[in-house]
């Protein structure tokens, strides 16, 4: 079985015009492996999708995030189209993991996103499992070495987990500290009950810089714009990873691991909204999202939604 698949165009779907009002009127899928990019212009998306969930199952949680990312897809595809002419958005397909082969999945992924970057496109990820983070980060890393690249994570969880025999969703910036002399990492809604002492111990070896969830909050978001302001003048690049399941239950029931005490949309759009503008964001990717355990699409939609409005505060 191949490891890539082109986007069925079928999944791209909803209200027709004449004006591309919707967004799948917009969006052009391409084969990554045998057509050419189109040229590239001021302001142009590239989605991928992460069709994988090993990591997850290795981390003994709910399989089912290897479904997200034609699922984000449909929620995408009915959305109005307010971005300029000029914009343009290609789907660049499915990497797809098999044979539970997380390793190679991973290191094909990273050199699709070096491709991508290389030809100066903005890249949106849609996992699958948080694993997809040590992939991306080692293809931006391809992409623009000798620089220090920024990791701003919101999530639940640090992942920071000691990879043993193998990697797995949860011990991906782990994975990545211990291969990178430079290593900046902050993450963004850290639960206590989520993460063990140990965790703990090892965010402070390694100097992680978090913000707990009792303290992500709308009512103090000055002081988390500051910090995130600090973070982001102390790089060269950043990489956004949004895990689905650092948000509340209330917006995100579709997770392998859902909390009624993750944060809240409001906090979580005003942080992405200030990293976009940065001026220093160079790819994101939204994982985690698990439509099993989905309700009426609720997830997906938030999904669907987080990556819209990242495009268009990219390109504003």
């Amino acid at each position: 079985m191949n490891i890539y698949k082109k986007t069925d165009t079928n999944i791209w779907t909803g209200r027709t015009s004449d004006d591309q009002l919707y967004l799948h009127e917009k969006v052009t899928c391409i084969d990554l492996e045998n057509d050419e990019l189109p040229e590239n212009q001021n302001t142009d998306f590239a989605i991928l999708g992460y069709v994988c969930d090993e990591g997850v199952r290795r981390n003994s949680g709910r399989i089912g995030a290897a479904l997200a990312p034609d699922t984000i897809r449909k929620m995408m595809g009915s959305l109005s189209n307010h971005f300029d002419n000029e914009v343009q958005i290609i789907d660049t397909g499915n990497i797809i993991c098999n044979k539970n082969d997380l390793e190679y999945t991973q290191s094909y992924t990273s050199g699709k996103i070096s491709q991508l970057l290389d030809k100066k496109y903005f890249t949106i990820l849609f996992g699958g499992g948080h694993d997809l983070a040590y992939a991306h980060y080692n293809g931006i890393k391809k992409h623009k070495p000798n620089t220090t690249i920024g990791i701003i994570n919101l999530d639940a969880h640090f992942d920071l987990r000691k990879a043993k025999n193998e990697g797995n969703s949860g011990t991906p910036f782990y994975q990545i500290a211990k291969e990178n002399d430079r290593f900046k990492y902050i993450c963004l809604g850290i639960q206590e009950e989520s993460n063990n002492r140990e965790l703990f111990e090892i965010a402070n070896e390694l100097e992680v810089q978090y913000i707990k969830n009792t303290d992500f909050t709308f009512e103090n978001k000055d002081h988390v714009i500051t910090v995130i302001n600090n973070f982001i003048s102390s790089v060269d690049h950043v990489y956004l990873t949004i895990d689905l399941d650092g948000f509340s239950s209330a917006y995100a029931p579709g997770v392998s691991a859902p909390s009624p005490f993750g944060f809240s949309l409001d906090i979580a759009m005003t942080v992405i909204e200030q990293i976009c503008k940065s001026g220093k964001l160079i790819s994101t990717d939204i994982v985690e999202l698990n439509p099993k355990y989905d309700i009426d699409n609720c997830t997906s939609r938030l999904a669907a939604r987080l990556a819209y409005y990242i495009m268009k505060f990219i390109s504003s």
